[in-house]
């Protein structure tokens, strides 16, 4: 199967045999390599046994080997980016280089996206370079915003994720003056190797389900003339659950693969729970269970493409004096692309969201206090939110204008019309009765709050090699859980 790509062509036999584009087994290739390299890095490359130096040039020299072997020369965009970026941190103070560097990483990945998807003919060169570039965005701006927070920022002005995350200047330890550290941790380190099997089993199956289902249940579907005239609603919708149901296995391999090469490689320790089990999910970009199972906007939300809603809710979020939600929804769709269903998406995901969030803060409290009428509720809701995020989501996959409205408007614009309505009915705010309810029981909620916290800061340690690394982890985890 030829295609155009700027990467290496080497396996393009097996780009044939296998019928698939060339660029993406040039990527699976690169990441099974890589799930090796990760083993022998942890093994051979241990912080124990090198200094950090020797770890970042092998680790940045592989890097780049790879980006090279998947898109070619178009990988010197990776490094300008990087290089400028580092550049500006340097020469800016750091009252306003965090503006400076957002402004320039944000703008050079669009520009590239802009020129991949306009001058080559949405997308002619299959090999989509911009993808590490918006990844590398996110590394450039949140150490951009942090080294701000840690340097410039006074303590109390920080949340108390700005607070664990700031960046500031520390003095070496003896081990870490001698380019190694504390031989007595390497004792101790917890093995990945349960926790990368249960992830390749979940990408294979991931990769399975993709390759065989999901081929018969096309989201163009949707929008196919025969089906919108033929089918009733409840089948149009239900087509319209596991249509989108059947594109997400795609994700989840690539998102679970590359979960696993950082575990192999000795990355995402969490720390040890009380019973003694470690966790391997610090990094992790997903939850399935969570995501197939989600019984409100937010939730799915949450748990879907976890890194990236924490980088939007550091840089944007919790530093916008307007709008929160809407800006955020905004710097979500200009980081995914310039695509124009990209923003019909996040448009629409606005408008969900504040709909969502209206009738939970003024319906849910209706429904908990008995567990049958909550096990209905959370049934109604788990479809409501089904339907809902696939209706939101048709137009990120169609990319286009045309389809999207052509899909839209054969709906009649239906969950546009009633989030609308629920926005007029519902006060964003909680109704006066909800919250009596919840002041009554806050008390009682708090107090477990509480409890979990002392208990999770208590039976949460981590024998990761690195600075203060036992105290980080388990700030760090409270932030990721926020």
């Amino acid at each position: 199967m030829a295609t155009s790509t700027t990467g290496s062509t080497l396996l393009q036999p097996l780009s044939n045999a296998v019928r698939l584009p060339v660029d993406q087994v040039n990527f699976v290739v690169c990441q099974l390599f890589a799930l090796l390299a990760a083993i022998w890095f942890r093994t051979y490359l241990h912080s124990s046994k090198t200094s950090p130096f020797i770890r970042h040039v092998v680790a940045t020299f592989l890097g780049l080997y790879l980006a090279l072997f998947c898109f070619g020369w178009y990988a010197l965009h990776f490094v300008i980016q990087s290089g400028i970026s580092y550049y500006i941190m340097i020469i800016i103070g750091v009252e306003n280089m965090h503006k400076y560097c957002f402004v320039f990483a944000l703008g050079y990945l669009t520009v590239c996206q802009i020129t991949r998807v306009y001058i080559f003919d949405y997308g002619q060169y299959s090999a989509d370079f911009s993808g590490p570039m918006m990844i590398i965005t996110q590394k450039i701006t949140s150490l951009a915003f942090e080294i701000h927070d840690g340097m410039f920022r006074k303590n109390e002005d920080l949340t108390p994720s700005q607070r664990c995350l700031a960046v500031r200047s520390y003095q070496l330890q003896q081990s870490e003056a001698n380019g190694k550290e504390d031989t007595k941790y390497e004792q101790m380190d917890p093995s990945p190797n349960i926790a990368v099997a249960q992830k390749l089993l979940i990408c294979g199956l991931s990769l399975l389900f993709h390759m065989t289902i999901t081929k018969t249940l096309p989201v163009e579907y949707n929008i196919d003339d025969n089906f919108r005239a033929t089918a009733s609603w409840p089948v149009r919708f239900f087509y319209l659950y596991v249509s989108l149901m059947a594109a997400r296995p795609k994700y989840y391999f690539a998102w679970t693969l590359a979960d696993a090469i950082n575990n192999a490689a000795g990355f995402g320790f969490r720390g040890y729970d009380k019973n003694g089990v470690t966790h391997w999910d610090l990094i992790s970009n997903l939850r399935i269970q969570q995501i197939e199972f989600s019984t409100s906007f937010k939730m799915f939300l949450d748990n879907w493409n976890i890194q990236t809603a924490l980088w939007l809710k550091r840089v944007c979020y919790e530093r916008a004096t307007f709008s929160p939600t809407i800006q955020t929804f905004i710097l979500s769709a200009i980081w995914h692309g310039v695509y124009p269903g990209y923003y019909l998406t996040f448009l629409t995901g606005v408008l969900m969201t504040l709909a969502a969030r209206a009738i939970r803060n003024n319906i849910r409290h209706y429904f908990v206090e008995s567990p049958a009428v909550k096990l209905c509720y959370d049934i109604i809701t788990w479809m409501a939110t089904q339907v809902a995020i696939s209706y939101t989501v048709v137009p990120f996959v169609l990319l286009s204008v045309k389809p999207s409205f052509t899909f839209y408007s054969s709906c009649y614009f239906c969950l546009h019309i009633a989030g609308i309505l629920v926005l007029l009915v519902f006060p964003l705010k909680r109704t006066e009765k909800g919250s009596k309810k919840r002041e009554s029981i806050q008390p009682v909620w708090s107090k477990k709050l509480e409890e979990e916290n002392i208990l999770q800061k208590n039976s949460y340690s981590t024998t990761n090699n690195s600075f203060s690394q036992k105290q980080e982890i388990t700030c760090r985890y409270q932030v990721l859980k926020q």
